[in-house]
């Protein structure tokens, strides 16, 4: 009796009690059971297709939703339930606004919702469907069976386009090689409405601006032998005869606000008012020149309207940086000249110069901790026209408050500048270059200064600049072309302590010889994440990176010597790297219901050192451990290969790093209460060297590597506010490639209630967004 009044056991039954209580079902009403939701179950006559898909179709029809459910626990009901009625604001008012009433089955419609799910299977060609409801009762709860008689859905056989002698028609017929509608394809009303779309585009692409996709009308007539539909498209008679004439742009206003609007040539323009290519400048407070304004409109007098050219101009000009809001407004003009259209460009700008200070204590899963203020100044015309100019100042210092490290600090003062002009600059003269596409190329100018000190250590001096083009081929294509990346690194300063670990470990004394790196880099990302209404958004980034190659080949023109590791060659007095290097990032985002996601990620690089170099440089070798890689190890702690720092060895301060790195994650990602989301999540993965002259348990071999992953799994926290995320992860490795003998797995070792164990095995990782 005395064991089973253990604290430990009083708490454990105390919070088996609590959670069972969660459920919410001993205060239900009486004679009410709560509704826990419902299913549609379909009996088939003839063979059905995609039966999914039919499912996802009706629903919506499945109304109200349930309390929401959470295991087997209703905590939203539960908060409600506990709040009672309160009467006047305090905590159990919160309670009640973070909780939600309780759905009863007297709350169903059920034949109304029976009707809704006919209706929705008759708008994917199941036109003779009945549906009916049967409840499943038990004690305190009910639920909804909705049996649908189903036949497979009706086909479409012919489609019947206007065949009348007009320009509507012409235009209509020359675009139907894009139709959505295809013979053999299931009838369907989304489909149709989609094509009334698409066709009603392409009319605004021709001048009809005031159409509308409603005017256009799909008649269907359906054959009951072979269930198939022939559609016949027709405009609507009732269509205004405004919807029915092109019309082309009058004149083109460029307008900084102000909020007059000209609809004819007998207003008076203000008196600075510049006309630049055809299109009038309105006010003096548009500093921006109108040259650079001129790049991103598509809109000139004379010419047809076109919906599609009306997006460019709205999209280039966002994209360039300078303005909160555009919006153009379209005004017919007076009534002696109709079938014209005027258009007014209104600007509303952003504060030209911005001044920001952030102040963060970061503490990092190496146990290092301390302060980071970052100064950002931008200037988004500096020569009036829209260059942006960006000077950040950082500075941060670090140390390890217990540890191993304890009396170990560094700092790093980090200032950059970037200059960014929103065209093209070339070197020869194309307008082509710079007017294509929905949104404005830029070419960057980026250079940087970077000084560390660690302290007992050493102290690290980098330089860097980089020129480049940045352009997006369109919403889910980006593409980034660097033709001069340099990098100078010098390493000063260092101690006794620091020296006699590089002279025991010479491919960390090669990593950390000063380096010159001159080169160019090419980068590729396609995302879908920005089609949000997507269940399967797939994202890819690759990057390619060469260095030294120029500047090898004009040594061996100049010199007649080939570049070689054992005898370097240098310009401007520095040994310059020479190398390829290749990364690849794939994700895939499975979306589910409610928000909830799971996330799958492959990352893989590769760099190859050659010529001039035997090593890669310290800044472009990999890592991995830390809170966006493995998150069960420290910060860039695990590998290369099977190699493990010993305890308390000054090595694993320093970090080693890889040639190669393979990395998969997946992740759970569900909401839990409002901003809080929860997650699951495994990890594995490692790096290795190349150069067989290097440790043998770290070179990466085929069949080896599997057995060298790490691997680790937890679970996390997320506070999500969309603007902001604060992310909390904790893990524990469940795989360690380090350990000797043939089993490295360690899931056998998982004790939580071990303080030793939870001391050496958990890691929690804090961090700002998500991992990827």
């Amino acid at each position: 009796m005395k064991h089973l009044l253990q604290p430990t056991n009083i708490i454990l039954a105390a919070l088996i009690s609590l959670l069972c209580s969660c459920t919410g079902l001993h205060k239900i009403a009486e004679g009410e059971k709560l509704y826990t939701g419902a299913e549609v179950k379909l009996h088939i006559t003839g063979h059905l297709k995609n039966k999914k898909e039919i499912h996802n179709t009706v629903e919506p029809a499945l109304r109200p939703v349930p309390n929401k459910k959470f295991l087997w626990m209703r905590p939203k009901l539960w908060f409600y339930q506990q709040a009672g009625t309160p009467e006047k604001k305090g905590f159990r008012s919160w309670l009640k606004k973070m909780g939600e009433p309780p759905v009863y089955q007297s709350q169903v419609k059920m034949e109304s919702a029976a009707k809704n799910i006919d209706a929705a299977l008759f708008n994917i060609g199941i036109f003779r469907s009945i549906t009916e409801p049967e409840v499943k009762e038990k004690k305190k709860t009910a639920s909804i069976i909705y049996n649908s008689y189903v036949h497979p859905p009706f086909t479409i056989n012919t489609v019947k386009l206007p065949g009348d002698d007009d320009l509507m028609s012409e235009i209509i017929i020359s675009e139907n090689k894009n139709t959505l509608l295809k013979k053999g394809d299931n009838y369907s009303l989304n489909v149709l409405k989609a094509e009334r779309e698409r066709i009603d585009a392409a009319l605004k692409n021709n001048g009809y601006f005031y159409f509308n996709p409603d005017y256009l009308l799909f008649k269907a007539d359906t054959s009951e032998t072979d269930r198939t539909v022939n559609l016949e498209l027709s405009v609507k008679e009732e269509t205004p005869y405004k919807s029915l004439l092109i019309y082309r742009l009058g004149n083109i206003y460029v307008n900084p606000g102000t909020s007059t609007l000209f609809t004819s040539d007998s207003v008076q323009m203000p008196a600075d008012t510049l006309l630049v290519d055809s299109v009038y400048f309105i006010d003096s407070r548009l500093s921006i020149k109108p040259i650079t304004l001129l790049r991103a409109i598509y809109l000139r007098p004379d010419d047809i309207y076109s919906r599609e050219k009306h997006s460019i101009t709205l999209n280039r000009l966002m994209s360039m940086g300078n303005f909160r809001f555009v919006s153009i407004r379209f005004s017919e003009n007076d009534t002696s000249n109709p079938g014209f259209l005027n258009a007014q460009i209104y600007l509303t700008s952003l504060p030209k110069r911005t001044f920001r200070t952030e102040v963060d204590l970061v503490t990092k899963s190496n146990d290092f901790t301390g302060p980071r203020v970052t100064v950002d100044y931008k200037n988004r015309n500096t020569f009036n026209g829209a260059e942006l100019f960006q000077v950040d100042l950082s500075g941060s210092y670090e140390t390890q408050l217990n540890g191993q490290f304890k009396n170990l600090y560094s700092y790093q003062i980090s200032p950059s500048v970037d200059f960014i002009v929103p065209r093209f600059l070339v070197p020869f003269r194309s307008k082509l270059i710079n007017q294509t596409g929905y949104y404005i190329p830029k070419t960057k100018f980026s250079s940087g200064y970077s000084y560390t000190k660690r302290v007992n250590y050493f102290n690290l001096t980098s330089l860097k600049f980089s020129f480049g083009y940045k352009w997006k081929e369109n919403i889910k294509k980006e593409h980034e072309f660097l033709p001069v990346t340099v990098n100078y690194t010098r390493l000063s300063k260092p101690s006794a302590i620091f020296s006699a670990l590089l002279e025991a470990n010479p491919f960390l004394k090669r990593s950390y010889e000063e380096q010159f790196i001159a080169g160019l880099s090419y980068s590729f990302t396609y995302n879908e994440q920005v089609i949000p209404q997507q269940k399967n958004q797939f994202y890819f980034n690759g990057t390619a990176e060469f260095s030294g190659n120029t500047l090898s080949t004009i040594n061996r023109i100049t010199t007649g010597e080939k570049a070689d590791s054992d005898n370097p060659q240098s310009f401007a007095g520095s040994v310059y790297s020479q190398f390829s290097r290749f990364t690849i990032d794939m994700r895939n985002y499975f979306n589910f219901p409610k928000k909830n996601k799971i996330v799958l990620r492959l990352y893989t690089g590769v760099g190859i050192p050659y010529g001039n170099s035997s090593t890669l440089p310290y800044i472009k070798q990999f890592f991995s451990g830390g809170p966006n890689s493995i998150r069960s190890f420290l910060i860039n702690s695990v590998g290369p290969g099977t190699y493990h720092a010993p305890e308390g060895s000054q090595l694993s301060f320093l970090l080693q790093g890889g040639d190669m790195k393979i990395e998969s994650n997946a992740e759970y990602r569900c909401n839990l209460i409002g901003i809080i989301k929860g997650a699951l999540f495994i990890d594995a993965g490692n790096t290795w060297f190349l150069k067989r002259d290097t440790l043998a348990s770290s070179v990466f071999r085929f069949a080896d590597f599997s057995s060298q992953l790490a691997a680790g799994m937890g679970c996390g926290i997320r506070l999500d506010a969309s603007f902001f995320v604060l992310r909390f992860d904790l893990s524990t490795p469940v795989r360690k490639p380090w350990l000797t003998g043939g089993d490295k797995w360690v899931l056998d070792e998982i004790n939580f209630s071990s303080r030793e164990w939870r001391r050496e095995n958990l890691v929690l990782n804090i961090a700002i967004g998500y991992p990827f």
